[in-house]
């Protein structure tokens, strides 16, 4: 029963707002293209929390609605998928379908699991191994696939110890999704902010600016989580006696050699990966933008005499979806900044809250907001405009509570279908995972956690790395 009121006392909230929109002398101050926005906006995040209909079903019709209604113009809608984010992604999953095609992952897996002696050792290690792997693989449900086999094999190898498997099957989507933050590319969400800040502030993030803030916090974050899963999934005598994991066992779940020469394919394609990556984080030095490298090494990766993939079968890696709903938000978001909705939807906030408090409630908000929306990128595009509108009034820099919020809504462990690597790993055939009162055991220790850490280099360390918290 309960779970039916949910979808009818949400619809009827959304409706109720509308109807207080439509009437001409209610809230004179909010203009009628402030009020066809606002109206879309509700109507779109009552169906993405409330109705199973796709999220980029939603996204559409609600661009669409805005475009028809003339708040924002086709050349909005339709020019967000030009983006260079965009863009960006795009030549991003190429270069990842090229480095699975070769079989890199694997020999990533032995050289640095196949070193663990004990159980926070290898904790640590596959931690480790996942971080780097934001660089390399685009948004966290690509690198819980490419993840997965080494997990399985991780299991296989450890199957006469059953609280480990269940303790590496809660790490591995733990630290891929909060280890995203490291890199532009690591999250669809962290392009719609990008995107979003540009609109509305005119200030641009690249691949350097994001990665001088993200990386610090993306390692400490993932290593005291990896600390986190082992306090909460395991007790002393699990965490007790050696730990050996063989290439041999490595290998069973992989599809091409993980030991020996390396192929001449293996070669250039870790040339190409690690040249491109150095062009990203070089980028204020040479200029060139990151979507320019990205294409460029996205084209020598499926070329004929260098390359490891054909392109159309890279192309059919990306998530086309994903893509179309970026794109339909960031036009969303547009429309939210410029029609005044969201200065408006804000212009309520007590005039003397101060940063320290206004960036608390902001984190607080963002860390919980997976309860209500389930998709990251729909959380930004909800979050991120309100947050940037209200960054300024509360004397906050715009970029730095841009970042906080998306570094928060990186925390999405609460239930199974938060995200999509904790479904993943939740239902994998033939080997122990984690029940509901795991993650919500885990949650209860990651969550104050997770939010206590964004505040903390928000406050003390981003400013060092120039990103102030005010302005």
């Amino acid at each position: 029963m309960t779970a039916n009121l949910r979808p009818t006392a949400v619809l009827c909230a959304a409706l109720s707002l509308c109807a207080v929109l439509a009437v001409p002398g209610a809230l004179p101050s909010l203009g009628g293209d402030a009020r066809l926005t606002l109206a879309v906006f509700a109507l779109a995040t009552c169906a993405w929390i409330a109705t199973p209909v796709d999220d980029t079903y939603i996204a559409l019709g609600a661009g669409l609605a805005l475009t028809v209604t003339g708040v924002i113009s086709s050349d909005t809608l339709f020019g967000a998928l030009g983006e260079p984010t965009v863009w960006l992604l795009i030549c991003a999953f190429v270069l990842a379908a090229a480095v699975t095609r070769t079989g890199l992952a694997g020999r990533a897996a032995v050289f640095l699991v196949g070193g663990a002696r004990s159980v926070r050792q290898l904790a640590h290690l596959v931690t480790a191994a996942l971080v780097v792997t934001a660089f390399a693989v685009p948004a966290t449900s690509g690198r819980a696939a490419l993840a997965l086999p080494v997990f399985l094999a991780l299991a296989h190898a450890l199957a006469d110890r059953e609280r480990l498997v269940v303790m590496l099957a809660l790490l591995f989507p733990t630290v891929i999704l909060l280890s995203a933050v490291a890199t532009l590319i690591g999250a669809g969400a962290h392009l719609i902010t990008v995107s979003v800040l540009w609109e509305a502030t005119g200030d641009r993030i690249g691949f350097t600016e994001w990665l001088l803030p993200g990386l610090p916090l993306a390692v400490v974050s993932s290593h005291l989580a990896a600390e986190a899963v082992l306090l909460t999934s395991t007790r002393r005598a699990d965490r007790k006696g050696p730990v050996r994991v063989t290439p041999k066992e490595i290998q069973r779940h992989a599809d091409s050699p993980v030991t020996g020469p390396w192929t001449q394919g293996e070669k250039r394609c870790a040339l190409l990966l690690a040249t491109v990556v150095a062009l990203w984080c070089g980028e204020p030095l040479h200029g060139v933008p990151p979507a320019v490298v990205a294409l460029i090494g996205a084209v020598v990766a499926a070329s004929p005499a260098l390359g490891t993939v054909r392109l159309k079968d890279a192309l059919r890696t990306v998530p086309w979806s994903l893509l179309l709903f970026m794109a339909a938000t960031m036009a969303m978001g547009v429309a939210l900044a410029d029609s005044g909705a969201a200065a408006w939807l804000v212009s309520g906030l007590p005039p003397d809250l101060g940063p320290a408090v206004f960036l608390t409630v902001v984190v607080v908000v963002s860390t919980a907001a997976h309860l209500v929306l389930q998709s990251r990128s729909a959380r930004s595009s909800v979050l991120v405009p309100l947050v940037i509108a209200a960054a300024t009034g509360a004397g906050v820099n715009p970029v730095a509570a841009a970042l906080a919020s998306t570094a928060a809504a990186g925390f999405c462990h609460t239930l199974p279908a938060s995200a999509k690597p904790v479904t993943l790993f939740a239902e994998v055939p033939g080997v122990p995972t984690y029940a509901p009162r795991d993650l919500l055991r885990l949650s209860a220790v990651l969550a104050p956690l997770t939010a206590a850490l964004v505040l903390f280099f928000a406050a003390a360390v981003w400013p060092l790395l120039g990103v102030p918290l005010t302005r």
